[in-house]
């Protein structure tokens, strides 16, 4: 039975729960490992048709507060404070400066943004693209994550084959080609010589894409990595957290994963499921 979740949203960004409500959530589902993983600030420039970039600045203290009180449970959960920082390549002095303010246990990767453009916002976005120019884009998110990688700024990479989410059915073309494969071998290997895990996420299941984040062919590579894993709903409401980790559970052990990992204090741990 997976028992850590390492990717929470509350309402202090585009949630709808308190920490408290969502760690409720945690404790009728079984979780032992609870990482909170609130959103991070982003400058001006990279932004949704819709923000919550000045809802979140204005209770920030208020979530970190609500959180660290997690941690002091008499529950046999160990509550976790991560971020979900967006990778926006140019902007690492932005990115490190924001993460000084506070000492997180983890720091989630989420690429989100390939230049200016909030990629997974809209459909709407996807739909008079050609297949060269999906290639392109396909390209662009996985030369991204090599970037991102060797930063060494990041513990784990989020939802890894995010890019998918309103072209599936390219996608699943694209992905099979050796020259596809051979780019996301290089992006996974970043990210394990970084020293960072891969989410396995049931977001995409909620998403238009219905499909787990990342695809078969993503995780054959992965394996074949030897590249440790970590699990996380991307809840946004309580009926999320630990969304479908039966489901989860069962995909990973079929590429021969027994364990999982989360980082504490930076460090990274294993727990069997």
């Amino acid at each position: 039975m997976i028992s850590i979740d390492t990717h929470i949203h509350t309402k202090y960004s585009h949630g709808k729960a308190t920490p408290q409500e969502m760690y409720n959530a945690a404790l009728e589902k079984g979780l032992k490992v609870f990482g909170f993983s609130e959103h991070s600030a982003r400058p001006s420039g990279m932004d949704y048709p819709r923000e919550y970039r000045e809802h979140l600045a204005a209770h920030w203290d208020i979530y970190i507060e609500q959180v660290t009180a997690l941690k002091n449970n008499n529950d046999g959960v160990t509550v976790l404070l991560g971020i979900e920082m967006d990778w926006m390549e140019g902007n690492e002095e932005f990115i490190r400066a924001e993460l000084a303010k506070n000492s997180y246990d983890y720091v989630l990767c989420g690429i989100h943004f390939l230049e200016n453009w909030g990629f997974d916002y809209t459909k709407a976005d996807w739909e008079s693209l050609k297949d060269d120019e999906l290639t392109a884009i396909y390209e662009k998110y996985f030369n991204t994550m090599v970037t991102m990688a060797r930063t060494g700024i990041f513990n784990t990479i989020a939802h890894p084959d995010i890019i998918k989410i309103f072209s599936c059915s390219y996608f699943s073309q694209w992905i099979a080609t050796k020259e596809a494969q051979q780019l996301v071998t290089e992006a996974l290997t970043a990210v394990r010589d970084a020293g960072m895990s891969m989410e396995i996420s049931s977001a995409g299941i909620r998403k238009l894409c219905q499909e787990i984040y990342p695809c078969e062919t993503v995780m054959g590579i992965a394996s074949k990595l030897e590249l440790p894993i970590t699990f996380g709903s991307d809840a946004h409401s309580t009926m999320s957290v630990a969304y479908s980790f039966d489901k989860l559970e069962e995909y990973a052990r079929r590429f021969g994963y027994t364990e999982s990992v989360y980082f504490r204090n930076g460090k990274m741990h294993s727990r069997p499921f």
